[in-house]
């Protein structure tokens, strides 16, 4: 029956589909939730919201979004705590990303109170899907396209906003190693690096598996002028450890506003580490290595939430990384996922109760 609420139009799926999911042997991206929320932008305007059975959509051939990559994204996950109370963790920093990457991508704005009210209603609904248990989450992907058809090269003036849902587990359950670039760049200034736009990550597809060829699962990428600056690590953040300092690359064109990253910055320093958020040459963590004073490295990101780096190849050279007692990158994400399955105190007002009775 087709009813509405909170300014939604709510179509719910005749049967569930978690009878066909193996949740102990889980493929990231695989199999997803019973239902979706999609919403048209036309006529100047955001209409009603729908939540409906996820299922596959029709659209132009000459849809603009095949033609001039007008698509960006979000990662977020939804948790559940021992006593399955549903939680968000830093919703309303996915919300503004979204809409500053859509912004520089020339998309419309998405209301607040719309992401919010499909948010809360699609995982009332699918509630069902969020195990459990440490790694357990359901990730959640809403993203933008164009969908006006025509091939001019204009942006398009017809959009579809969509939410959809996946099961996931650790995204890396190993120690991954990674390739610094030397050739290939991830973004350039006055890009759109910052901005979770769909063409930054099909462009560094191709790199990447180059590194692969090789042996490696990632790229650390380089700045795009001279390669003698560290920038990110595949799809997320990263951070180094020289001695008992944390180092990390500041935002900018180029770096995303990762919020794992701003996460991990604000419960390091909460636990007294020493945090420096600064531009890190290629040589400077080199030599680190070469000196035994690279302690750790380590990506984040909400996919990978932290991923420990075992070494690293640079100019033809692996650099092993030395095993550490209490290391930084267990402790912090040990910090985190308490906050986000609700087994910790939260100081930072991070965590988003979602109400699913």
């Amino acid at each position: 029956m087709d009813t509405p609420h909170k300014g939604l139009d709510i179509t719910t799926a005749k049967s569930s589909r978690l009878d066909q999911v193996d949740f102990d042997n889980l493929v990231f991206g695989k199999y997803y939730a019973d239902h979706m929320m999609i919403c048209d932008y036309k006529d100047g305007a955001w209409q009603t919201p729908q939540i409906m059975p996820y299922g596959p959509m029709e659209m132009e051939p000459s849809a603009k979004v095949f033609h001039y990559g007008q698509a960006v994204f979000e990662g977020m996950k939804a948790f559940k705590d021992a006593d399955d109370k549903v939680w968000l963790f830093r919703p309303e920093d996915n919300f503004n990303r979204i809409n500053i990457s859509s912004k520089r991508m020339a998309i419309p704005e998405f209301p607040k109170e719309y992401f919010f009210d499909a948010l809360n209603t699609l995982l009332k609904l699918d509630s069902e899907w969020i195990k459990k248990g440490d790694g357990n989450s359901l990730y959640i992907r809403p993203f933008a396209i164009g969908t006006e058809y025509g091939v001019s090269a204009s942006p398009s003036n017809e959009y579809k906003f969509i939410i959809i849902c996946c099961p996931a587990k650790a995204y890396y359950s190993t120690p991954v190693k990674v390739l610094i670039s030397d050739h290939y760049s991830r973004s350039a200034d006055g890009g759109v690096g910052y901005a979770k736009a769909a063409g930054n990550y099909g462009a560094s597809f191709y790199p990447t598996n180059l590194a692969k060829e090789k042996g490696y699962q990632q790229v650390i990428w380089t700045d795009a002028n001279t390669h003698e600056y560290l920038e990110e690590a595949g799809t997320m953040n990263v951070f180094f450890r020289i001695g008992d300092k944390l180092i990390t690359a500041p935002t900018s064109d180029r770096i995303l506003d990762g919020v794992t990253r701003k996460s991990i910055i604000d419960l390091a320093k909460h636990e007294g580490i020493d945090v420096e958020v600064r531009r890190i040459k290629v040589g400077e963590i080199v030599e680190a290595a070469k000196n035994n004073t690279l302690k750790e490295i380590f990506g984040t990101g909400t996919a990978a939430t932290i991923a420990q780096i075992s070494g690293f190849e640079q100019d033809g050279t692996f650099y092993d990384l030395p095993e550490v007692e209490n290391p930084y990158n267990v402790k912090l994400k040990k910090m985190l996922q308490d906050i986000q399955y609700n087994r910790a105190q939260d100081p930072f007002d991070w965590r988003y109760a979602v109400e699913t009775k």
